[in-house]
């Protein structure tokens, strides 16, 4: 008789007993025995499970191809542990920890295998700290790496777009300027080559001088054909310098967005569209210092959409923005738009719509049915609101100054003098008051006089 048993993987027994050799058995002699029984305790079928652990990663190297508005964000996947794994980067300018809800921005890359993981980050801030961290998940549970961060390059951006004469206009244009009823016009005004009788705006509607080549202008307009020809030479040099600035943009500064900008928040820099430019949907923010230039280079057409703003942060100025439209230009119903246009062909204001800049039109005409246009903000002049000491040596100056300009504060202990000595200067970011102390020791104590300006 033989006996065998297995042990299946739930630990249950299965026993089996058989005869090995009945020939061996007396005929006459009396047994009691059980061939071929089978006694089972217990027999089931269980699935068999693959063990699996938590996942594994790293932020590699850390990011790559770091430029001034992007960077790409390096890691690696080390293991899965055998199960499929989620992989996602945490990033933005501050460090979230593992606190999910502290990070800037998240991006889900998907199940992965093990290998390299990437991601390119685009429109960030010019010489900004940035952090990010990978994090992986399974069924058996989730992991973080170790969070690293980076630097994006510093950037310089690009000069003004020299007006010159053409400065001093609101509209500029080459043929017609018409209106249905548009609001107050801050800044000068002209069309050339066309006859005065084709502007139909009134000398009480703008706040500057109408100029037309002949006396068939508006009542009040002055004929100058020559300043118009000089303006309209200045406006085909500064079209063309704008549209041939170099280097030619790549990256994010091509075609940004596709081409429309509606939604992004713009570092300075020159931009350039192939095709037309797009301000829809939501507003575009265009963020810098106050001396900080953006040249927008457009192939074909600009389309401000209706309600839309460019909005300026951080102490960006109207006059550094600069919009080269291939075409014509459109700014929709109740836009709020900031910059000079420099357009080929023509320039349409819709209704209640304003402008803080120029429209500048070369060979076709400037339609201003909006709700109001200006050359861009020019800065008071500080204002002295004290001046106090108890020695020559050191006087207390309080001053009241525009923020955002560059305020420069000197003293001389003559009136006329031609060299005057610089105390301090400050870029005050708010509206209020100054103080600056003079400790510059003058020779002569018995007067001493003081000049303040802003810089723009």
């Amino acid at each position: 008789m033989k006996t065998s048993m297995m042990i299946c993987p739930n630990k249950s027994l299965i026993c089996s007993m058989h005869l090995h050799d009945p020939s061996a058995l007396k005929r006459n002699r009396t047994r009691q025995i059980v061939v071929g029984l089978v006694v089972a305790m217990a027999m089931m079928v269980v699935p068999c499970r693959i063990l699996t652990a938590v996942p594994a990663v790293d932020n590699a190297n850390g990011a790559s191809n770091v430029l001034s508005i992007s960077a790409i964000l390096g890691g690696t996947l080390t293991s899965t542990g055998g199960a499929p794994t989620q992989v996602y980067v945490y990033w933005g300018e501050t460090n979230g920890g593992a606190t999910f809800g502290s990070w800037g921005h998240t991006n889900d890359l998907g199940t992965n295998t093990v290998g390299p993981l990437s991601l390119e980050v685009t429109y960030l801030w010019p010489n900004r700290m940035y952090y990010y961290r990978f994090y992986a998940t399974n069924l058996d549970g989730e992991v973080w790496a170790s969070t690293t961060n980076f630097q994006t390059l510093a950037v310089a951006g690009p000069a003004p777009v020299d007006l010159k004469s053409c400065s001093n206009f609101t509209i500029l244009a080459g043929a017609a300027i018409t209106t249905t009823g548009g609001g107050p016009i801050n800044g000068d005004v002209g069309a050339s080559p066309i006859a005065g009788s084709a502007i139909a705006l009134t000398a009480a509607q703008v706040n500057g001088t109408i100029y037309a080549v002949d006396d068939t202008g508006p009542a009040g307009s002055v004929m100058d054909p020559d300043r118009l020809t000089i303006a309209k030479g200045d406006l085909t040099t500064a079209y063309n310098e704008a549209r041939d600035r170099t280097p030619v943009p790549t990256g994010s500064f091509l075609n940004p967005n596709g081409g429309n900008i509606g939604g992004l928040n713009l570092v300075p820099g020159l931009y350039k569209f192939t095709g037309t430019a797009l301000i829809t949907g939501s507003d575009v923010t265009l963020t810098g210092g106050p001396n900080d230039v953006w040249i927008f280079q457009i192939t074909a057409d600009l389309q401000v959409g209706s309600t839309i703003h460019v909005i300026l942060a951080g102490g960006a100025q109207a006059k550094n923005i600069f919009w080269q439209v291939g075409t014509s230009a459109t700014i929709g119903t109740f836009a709020v738009f900031k910059g000079t246009i420099l357009a080929d062909q023509a320039i349409v204001m819709d209704t209640s719509s304003t402008m803080e800049g120029r429209a500048l039109a070369f060979t076709a005409g400037v339609t201003f049915n909006g709700a109001g246009g200006s050359l861009p903000t020019i800065p008071s002049a500080p204002i002295f609101t004290q001046i106090s000491g108890t020695t020559p040596d050191s006087v207390t100056v309080v001053l009241s100054s525009m923020p955002y300009f560059l305020l420069t504060l000197e003293t001389s202990p003559s009136l006329f003098s031609t060299n005057w000595t610089m105390i301090a200067t400050d870029s005050p970011v708010v509206s209020g008051l100054r103080t600056f102390i003079d400790n510059v020791a003058m020779a002569d104590t018995t007067q001493r006089f003081y000049r303040a300006f802003l810089t723009y």
